[in-house]
């Protein structure tokens, strides 16, 4: 039998897909790639999955006209053409738009579903939408809501935390300290937005372990940083991070050791922050001492790593994690103002950054240039809600939130589209959220798997995934633009989401508007053509699209010189200022504080988290649950591979446990335990780990949601998703970004027989 090497890309990696007699049968890595991933063994998997959709389907209680108040999850659903399938929906799309308006619409959706820059299925439902008059959308992510908002307003722009960030080879030539606060995970750097066609996050960790550069990993988990780095283990309490910064400035002040010189041309607030730090505003000194017992670090432990940051290049890094808590602008603005505390900011390889671990390419040498990228268009209503705001959306038509120094009100959702994402992995209260859920009086969804979202939906049309189209893979993290050629036919009926979206917009009368008439080839001959003649106006030379594509890839040249983040304006501030009020960074925001938000106030602060070990709340849950992201998917996506099966603990989601805390509570290595708190519960498989923080305990999130009675809120999830048990609040009124990182829980052994997981088999289906 031939086998044809088909070559694609995903955001886990580049590779060929090894097809024979029509079915991807493995795949092998890009041979540009130095340093592949495992998560591309899970590829045959999720294209031939059981879990697939095989045709549209109808939930059976909406066509029956049990619709808004209805509790899905439960129930059958009922296959229908694709001809009833568009016209169901359009038909939906045209009844709320004339009757509620277009705002009633909610184009709910995450850019995660493909690599593909055309296939792009947030893009392309945003796109129909706006062509159909618009919706309500979502701005800023689950990632890193709280610093996306806060940096603006501090440094003038949020490119400090995706990227582009002061250059690996910089800081491994220049700092001689690096303290990373969320540590540097190994397994975040094999996932890269847009694809990679090399994952060189691994070779630059070896390559900073073999220079002598120290690190320090401050993190409540020793794995968020790999064993052969080298790192020094300083294990925090979680959510007290803003208290060790303070810490360490006090420190570092007390010492006469900050930089008064660049705190006098290159920031404003320095004295109002100052007089914060030493105490002389509120009374508090943030010494060394005061944090200890915050922090559970001990107080000579704090003031040697001041000391050592104040007499040396220091590099500080914060993982997006850390703003995922209560009040999570406060560390990403206390991270800004230590590094201009020890004059690092614009320095070769010092000063600051975010999200170094957080995503493959954050620090990669390239060159700044566009990516083909679908437009979605101008959206007519232009009304957004922050994204982790959708349950309160839901409850609350008519009311309302802060958000960035504005009020936005709630729209009374209608219809619910969603496409490219899975709200029941990202999400917090996921019970909670399933209440809100049966607000709604329609929900479509285009999936290719019967995900949780899936079954939660009202009209479910089968997507394809990505080896079976056509597109084009790029980031702007990366060197390299991948061609994603179609490796198999279509699996059942399934179809890609710009065919889909543009028979919808054909029923509404807007298809030419949508497809601008034209195909996948020609869209992605135009998007590749706009993205090279930005190529040769910034004199790169690159091949026609006949010739890309006949390669397979096109690799842009290193740049010359290291990116070094604020470089120009560390040089001179006043010939290149930063976006802010005062062009420089604002270590007290007048703008922030003419919110008047008493969450979020003019200056970085110390406040207690709502949930953590020092909350009332610890005697009745005596444990902090992180969820960090697995290393065996991308978010919930591969959940039903290979890679991610075989880490299952009696096939459910392993939580990690110190031994102190395991043996407190009776359980071994194996167990299957229910982890709960007041907003629900789950089983998960024990893991007894020594890299872990006493008090703390710590999963993976992605897991499908799985509840032992579905349809019904605050059923046991069987599986072991920890969105379960997260809290649905925003960081600030500023931000508005999640909190699931600031959450209690107790464990216990489950002493039933444990239910099965059933969410990686296809739902009950019916005929009328």
């Amino acid at each position: 039998m031939t086998v044809t090497a088909i070559p694609h890309a995903s955001h886990w990696g580049a590779f060929d897909a090894l097809v024979e007699d029509g079915q991807v049968t493995a795949v092998r890595p890009f041979a540009g790639d130095r340093h592949p991933g495992t998560l591309i063994d899970s590829v045959p998997d999720i294209v031939h999955s059981r879990t697939r959709i095989d045709r549209p389907y109808v939930r059976a209680g909406w066509l029956r006209g049990e619709r808004a108040g209805a509790m899905r999850g439960g129930e059958a659903f009922v296959p229908v053409s694709w001809d009833e399938a568009i016209r169901l929906v359009a038909g939906e799309i045209g009844r709320v738009r004339q009757d509620h308006g277009n705002a009633s619409i909610f184009g709910g959706s995450y850019g995660w579903a493909s690599a593909g820059r055309f296939h792009h299925a947030r893009t392309q439902l945003h796109r129909m939408l706006n062509v159909a008059g618009g919706f309500t959308g979502q701005v800023t992510n689950y990632s890193y809501a709280a610093g996306m908002t806060l940096m603006p307003h501090i440094v003038g722009t949020n490119d400090c935390i995706q990227g582009p960030a002061t250059d690996w080879p910089s800081i491994i030539d220049n700092a001689k300290l690096m303290v990373c606060f969320g540590g540097l995970p190994l397994k975040n750097g094999e996932v890269c937005a847009g694809g990679a066609g090399e994952g060189q996050y691994r070779h630059w960790l070896r390559q900073a372990a073999a220079s002598g550069l120290r690190i320090v990993n401050i993190s409540p988990l020793r794995q968020d940083t790999p064993d052969w780095l080298g790192a020094e283990w300083l294990p925090i309490r979680p959510g007290t991070d803003t208290a060790l910064m303070l810490a360490l400035a006090h420190a570092i002040v007390a010492a006469g050791r900050e930089d008064r010189a660049f705190l006098a041309t290159h920031c404003v607030g320095w004295e109002k922050l100052r007089a914060y730090i030493l105490g002389e505003a509120d009374g508090v000194a943030k010494t060394p001492a005061w944090a200890a017992p915050v922090t559970g670090i001990d107080a000579e432990t704090i003031a040697g790593l001041a000391a050592a940051m104040a007499a040396n290049p220091t590099m500080i890094t914060s993982a997006w994690s850390i703003q995922r808590q209560d009040w999570g602008e406060q560390p990403y603005w206390m991270t800004v103002a230590l590094a201009a505390i020890t004059g690092g900011i614009g320095r070769p390889g010092t000063g600051f950054t975010f999200g170094y671990g957080s995503i493959n390419g954050v620090g990669n040498p390239r060159i700044d240039l566009p990516v083909p990228q679908l437009n979605a268009g101008r959206n007519p209503v232009g009304l957004f809600i922050p994204v982790a705001r959708v349950t309160d959306m839901l409850e609350q038509p008519g009311g309302g939130c802060d958000y960035n120094g504005r009020w936005i009100t709630y729209p009374d959702t209608k219809l619910i589209y969603w496409a490219g994402g899975n709200p029941f992995h990202h999400h917090q209260d996921l019970n909670r959220l399933l209440r809100a859920w049966a607000k709604a009086e329609t929900i479509v969804v285009n999936e290719p798997w019967w995900t949780t979202l899936a079954r939660h939906a009202d009209i479910v049309l089968p997507a394809t995934t990505t080896l079976e189209r056509n597109d084009i893979g790029a980031s702007s993290r990366d060197r390299h633009v991948m061609a994603m050629k179609q490796a198999v036919a279509p699996q059942g009926q399934a179809r890609d989401d710009f065919a889909i979206f543009a028979d919808i917009a054909d029923a509404l009368g807007v298809r030419h508007a949508f497809t601008e008439q034209r195909d996948e080839s020609a869209w992605l001959r135009h998007l590749y053509g706009q993205a090279r003649a930005a190529w040769t106006r910034a004199g790169i030379e690159t091949p026609d699209f006949d010739a890309f594509w006949a390669a397979g890839h096109v690799e842009f040249p290193a740049p010359e010189k290291p990116f070094v983040l604020f470089e120009d304006f560390r040089n001179d501030p006043e010939a290149n200022p930063l976006n802010t009020p005062s062009g420089k960074v604002e270590l007290v925001s007048g703008t922030i504080g003419g919110f008047g938000y008493d969450d979020c106030p003019d200056h970085p602060v110390w406040f207690a988290p709502k949930e953590w070990l020092g909350a009332p709340e610890a005697g009745r849950f005596p444990l902090h649950l992180l969820s960090f992201q697995p290393a065996t998917r991308l978010h919930s996506q591969l959940d039903q591979g290979r890679v991610s099966l075989a880490s299952k603990v009696a096939g459910r989601e392993p939580i990690l446990i110190g031994p102190e805390d395991a043996a407190a509570r009776g359980l071994a290595a194996g167990d299957i335990v229910r982890v709960f708190n007041d907003r629900g519960a789950c089983l998960a498989g024990v893991v007894v780990s020594e890299g872990i923080l006493p008090g703390v305990v710590a999963m993976a999130t992605g897991a499908w949601m799985d509840p032992a009675v579905p349809g019904e809120p605050g059923s046991l999830c069987v599986h072991g998703n920890p969105n379960v048990l997260t809290r649905d609040e925003g960081t600030s009124r500023l931000g508005q970004g999640p909190v699931a990182q600031s959450c209690l829980v107790e464990i216990v052994r489950y002493e039933e027989t444990a239910p099965p997981v059933r969410v990686h088999e296809p739902p009950v289906t019916e005929t009328t």
